[in-house]
């Protein structure tokens, strides 16, 4: 049975953790901003009491940017229900919009937002070349074999 939860200061770890493991560190840039993705709000998936997702997010006036999502089993409306639980969030604090950055490669992810209501906004061609410079780390190719270059704005309003 999946259960959404809160972060708590004990899921720190693991959260440091995974973003490490997945996003080559806790820290994550978009649109030219680098922030400790460890130390954002956000929530956790469980499926029988282990980790199956994560996001984490960071609210600026009325906006809402969702900086990572992780879901670690496909096809069982974790990442929607990750979503969902943010945008309840949200709408406490009387944000217009959510959005979020996604390059790319990630055709994978560019298609999971559509389904579930983002818009494509804007592309920020060769973004990348400037948040190389926040955050070396971030590899020249990405998924696919595919050049990482751009970086894909999408939002969805509240």
């Amino acid at each position: 049975m999946i259960k959404i939860s809160e972060i708590k200061e004990t899921d720190k770890e693991w959260i440091a953790d995974l973003l490490t493991n997945q996003w080559g560190s806790t820290y994550i840039v978009s649109r030219g901003k680098m922030r400790d993705a460890s130390a954002l709000k956000g929530f956790i998936a469980t499926d029988n009491s282990k980790p199956s997702g994560l996001i984490t997010y960071n609210i600026e006036g009325d906006e809402c940017e969702i900086v990572t999502l992780n879901s670690f089993l496909e096809k069982k409306g974790i990442g929607s229900r990750l979503i969902k639980s943010v945008k309840k969030i949200v709408k406490n604090h009387k944000c217009k919009r959510i959005w979020l950055i996604e390059t790319n490669d990630n055709t994978k992810a560019l298609h999971f937002y559509q389904r579930r209501g983002f818009h494509l906004v804007t592309v920020y061609p060769n973004a990348l070349e400037q948040s190389r410079k926040l955050k070396p780390e971030i590899p020249l190719v990405g998924i696919d074999n595919i050049p990482l270059r751009d970086e894909i704005e999408l939002e969805i309003l509240l």
